[in-house]
């Protein structure tokens, strides 16, 4: 049977900016026709029938057939300067550095944190630890040696792959404390190699790179992998606490093509981008396994955002499909869509976002801009890869997460006083959004902390957390996280709704609302707005956003007071940290700020309704 029907049995609608033939064609077909176990054929398993592994699914399966001289790679250093790696060339580095985890005495199971910004060696390490069975651990680079030593406690790993730059800065304190580590690889980067102060006493502990890769043969045979062994494990932090190590197994690779193919419309010849920093779960679902896994050819770009740098990838590298986030989208419009016209983005195809909720207007300036709508979809580090979307071959719904998967069993259910989850049948009720398990992507469990795991699941369902309602249509539209609702008068608010109006005014960039105490409403609903270029934090402005929000909104619901600020509190996936505002704004503990961008000075200038 042809591969792509096992995803959409009716392939044929072609796109009008070119006559691209979509992978899902007929939505509500695929959803009857679809299972897992025939999805499972999109793979090959190990040669002899030996399991399921990531890397060879996502390597070494093309390096041995017709695409192995296929770019899997083509890299862009902090200069622009670009360097091409195939399929091959990945699978004999890979295999290079599996062999020297083994030479090191890394064996199945050993966990392997990778602290390293985006470049071709995050994709080697990535593919050597999966080859040798290790388990794959990345971090934000952005972190401090306390947010390190953190997941270190929890993780417990044998080995670091690192750059002698953050080696230096992130690491250099915090090593001997850490007794779990046996080996620090270090990766070359500018500048002389010098030991840090701090590390004499670990000095045997430290590799160099290219030493190691050298010093080993480029052939490595995967041992047998169970589908269910792990295979990754991405940290999250929750509101409050410590960070929750979520674990992931070898078959999720599964999840990761299906879904991008049929999400994210990720065929085999396209160029693709995707913009996520290397220690968020997305980077390493869409941005090294899905593209790796179908063939495909990624853009690794290795500087920062820059927004003619990132139109100029966009036309110069003729991306197909780009997958970014929430915030780069707004910053993009901050400069306009004219800005955005001086380049040629003709051969986009699909532009997704993900991290959090895609306002309505950011979808529309998609559309002006870029000449196709930006696509929202919806999934968690626990899911493990794309559950609700907004699909090329239908009708976007600007504002909402979309519709389900196929494979993809979603509700809206109410969770009652004795602890039983009842499903919400009628459309426009709000309630908590649910999955069905069965998913191959989905988590396994949390590093030692067995109770938190089975805490999500209750009655069959996975429990996300998150507020929605479902339209009578089967669209999925965000209201927000359980603890950010509102209660003000009488009403339920969710955050999401008021922001999204705010956002409508020409003045305002970003917006983000909390629930403020009050004796007579409970609560008041408080707005914080950064400006968009060119306008200022003054009263009448704030008038005219509270006007807006009035009209729209009505009274209940709308903003009492408005506080401008420099800048908006953001994870580095970048979501939107609304409890750090409540917290501040109240005097309350922070809790856990390791996953937190640096914020800009806060109040600008504020103004009470």
């Amino acid at each position: 049977m042809d591969s792509e029907a096992i995803l959409s049995p009716d392939r044929g609608v072609a796109n009008e900016r070119d006559g691209r033939v979509r992978v899902l064609a007929d939505y509500e077909r695929a959803c009857a026709e679809f299972s897992w176990e025939r999805a499972r054929l999109l793979v090959d398993g190990l040669p002899g029938g030996a399991g399921l592994n990531i890397a060879h699914e996502a390597v070494d399966r093309h390096a041995a057939g017709p695409r192995a001289d296929r770019v899997a790679i083509r890299h862009l250093d902090r200069e622009g300067h670009r360097r091409e790696l195939s399929y091959r060339d990945l699978a004999r580095l890979s295999s290079r550095f599996a062999n020297a985890l083994d030479r090191l005495g890394i064996t199945a199971g050993d966990r392997v944190f990778v602290l390293m910004e985006r470049t071709p060696r995050l994709f080697i390490a990535a593919m050597g630890i999966l080859k040798a069975r290790a388990v794959f651990c990345p971090l934000f680079a952005a972190f401090g040696p306390e947010p390190i030593q953190a997941r270190v406690a929890i993780g417990e790993p044998r080995m670091v792959i690192t750059t002698r730059r953050l080696l230096r800065r992130r690491l250099a304190g915090i090593l001997a404390e850490c007794p779990s580590i046996e080996h620090v690889v270090v990766v070359p980067d500018d500048g002389p190699w010098e030991l840090p102060a701090s590390l004499p006493g670990c000095r045997s502990r430290l590799h160099d790179w290219n030493l190691l890769l050298d010093s080993v043969e480029e052939n490595f045979t995967i041992l047998p992998t169970d589908p269910s062994d792990p295979a990754m494990v991405h940290f999250t932090s929750g509101t409050t606490g410590t960070p929750k190590g979520a674990i992931h197994a070898h078959e999720s690779v599964v999840s990761h093509l299906v879904t991008s193919r049929l999400a994210l419309d990720l065929q085999p010849e396209d160029i693709f981008w995707c913009t996520a920093d290397p220690g968020w779960v997305t980077a390493t679902s869409y941005g090294i396994i899905a593209p790796l896994a179908g063939g495909v050819t990624s853009i690794v770009d290795e500087r920062g955002f820059d927004a003619a740098g990132w139109y100029r990838i966009l036309q110069e590298e003729q991306v197909t499909v780009w997958y970014t986030s929430p915030t780069a989208i707004r910053m993009l419009m901050k400069l306009g869509s004219d800005f955005a016209r001086e380049f040629d983005t003709s051969r986009l195809q699909v532009a997704a976002s993900v991290g959090e909720p895609l306002n309505p207007e950011a979808v529309e300036w998609g559309r002006e801009a870029l000449g196709i709508p930006i696509l929202d979809n919806w999934w968690q580090t626990e899911t493990g890869g794309i559950m609700i979307a907004n699909f090329p071959t239908m009708e976007v719904r600007p504002g909402s997460m979309g519709r389900p998967l196929p494979g993809v069993e979603a509700a809206v259910v109410d969770r009652r006083e004795d602890g039983a989850v009842v499903v919400i049948e009628r459309p426009d009720i709000q309630g908590e959004l649910a999955l069905r398990p069965g998913w191959p992507g989905m988590f396994r469990g949390y590093l030692g902390d067995q109770q938190r795991y089975e805490d999500c699941f209750r009655d069959g369902w996975y429990l996300s957390g998150d507020l929605v309602r479902r339209d009578s249509e089967g669209y999925f539209w965000f209201v927000g996280r359980k603890d950010d609702l509102i209660k003000t008068s009488g009403h339920l608010v969710g955050p999401f709704e008021v922001e999204s109006v705010l956002l409508e005014h020409d003045a305002v960039a970003e917006a983000a609302v909390i629930g403020k105490p009050d004796p007579d409403a409970y609560e008041v609903v408080k707005a914080f707005v950064t400006l968009s270029d060119g306008f200022q934090p003054c009263e009448s402005l704030a008038e005219d956003l509270l006007g807006l929000a009035r009209k729209r909104l009505g009274s209940a619901v709308a903003p009492r007071e408005i506080e401008f600020v420099a800048g908006l509190p953001r994870t580095r996936s970048g979501k939107l940290l609304r409890r750090l505002l409540k917290a501040r704004e109240l005097g309350l503990p922070e809790g856990d700020l390791s996953m937190l961008e640096p914020l800009p000075a806060t109040a600008m200038a504020g103004r009470k309704a």
